[in-house]
């Protein structure tokens, strides 16, 4: 889910109704995001934090950099823009390097379901610096839900401790810096092709990655098996460059009012292969979060559908 963040505001006008083909592609996309905290969670089992962000996103890159040389797609960018990708990527690197470290300290389903929060923060703080996106009665309803949902990940007690906890509220920042790197990028997304404001950022990031990976990584590589090499390649070329490519194919062609509404899948992905893959177990308390938090987020997806507000 982590760059396809970058690039799902932007303002389109056609808004067409999806095909079921199309509907397919966007909630098959959306599974392969919500799968996406697994899938770091397995590479941390092998790689230091530091260093699994930044061999993830030196995939990415390369396969985002062919793709945009093989499609033609223009990356000159104007002298006046630099600063403001130099704002992202301060942005960028905090938020993943955040959420790798919060990962790494518990479990994948907690974090599947924090990072969620994620469009409800967009829309408090939409509604406090940006003037035409207020907050309606049933966007409240919708952020009252996925907040009370995190409340119950909180609330959790079966088996959680002192670690499970501090890695709960790492991911808890990381999802409010992720918030407005989404809005800083949607009042600047107009100047830009979207490729190029996940693209120049994640350059700008991958050298302060490695850089802390030698410092801070106790271990860079302890263990590289099969299963962290396939998360690692799952990471980098599923959902960071297929995932990218094919979200913005379809927001080329629909615009973002019709795909926002699949997105409640991801944590319900994220919960459900969590247990599936990891093994991790769904209390009483995990179900209701994952309830109140898919629900929250679509109904206000779809209250934005209405009332054209994205």
């Amino acid at each position: 889910m982590f760059e396809q963040d970058e690039i799902i505001e932007r303002t389109d006008s056609r808004h067409r109704t999806l095909s079921p083909l199309a509907s397919f592609y966007a909630l098959f996309i959306c599974t392969l995001f919500g799968a996406n905290a697994v899938a770091i969670k397995i590479t941390l089992t092998g790689l230091g934090v530091f260093t699994a962000a930044g061999i993830r996103f030196s995939i990415a890159a390369v396969a985002i950099c062919l793709w945009a040389g093989v499609t033609g797609q223009p990356m000159r960018i104007k002298q006046g823009q630099v600063h403001q990708l130099f704002i992202i990527a301060a942005l960028f690197v905090t938020q993943v390097c955040l959420f790798y470290l919060g990962l790494s300290k518990t479990y994948a389903s907690r974090g599947a379901l924090i990072v969620n929060l994620v469009p409800f923060f967009i829309l408090i703080i939409s509604h406090l610096f940006i003037p035409e996106d207020r907050i309606t009665l049933k966007k409240l309803i919708g952020i009252v839900m996925g907040f009370a949902g995190v409340a119950f990940v909180f609330l959790d007690k079966e088996g959680i401790g002192g670690e499970f906890r501090t890695g709960d509220v790492i991911i808890l920042a990381a999802t409010i810096l992720w918030a407005c790197s989404g809005i800083y990028t949607k009042k600047i997304i107009d100047d830009y092709e979207p490729f190029q404001l996940v693209i120049y950022p994640m350059l700008l990031s991958i050298p302060v990655f490695f850089i802390a990976a030698v410092l801070f990584d106790a271990t860079l590589i302890g263990r590289f098996s099969p299963e962290v090499i396939l998360a690692l390649l799952y990471q980098g070329l599923i959902t960071g460059s297929f995932g990218f490519v094919a979200w913005n194919l379809l927001l080329q062609r629909y615009g973002a009012v019709s795909l926002h509404t699949f997105i409640f899948i991801m944590p319900v992905v994220g919960v459900c292969l969590s247990t599936l893959i990891l093994g991790e177990p769904i209390t009483g308390n995990i179900l209701i979060a994952l309830g109140l938090i898919a629900a929250g987020i679509f109904i206000t997806q779809v209250s934005l559908k209405r009332t054209g507000m994205i």
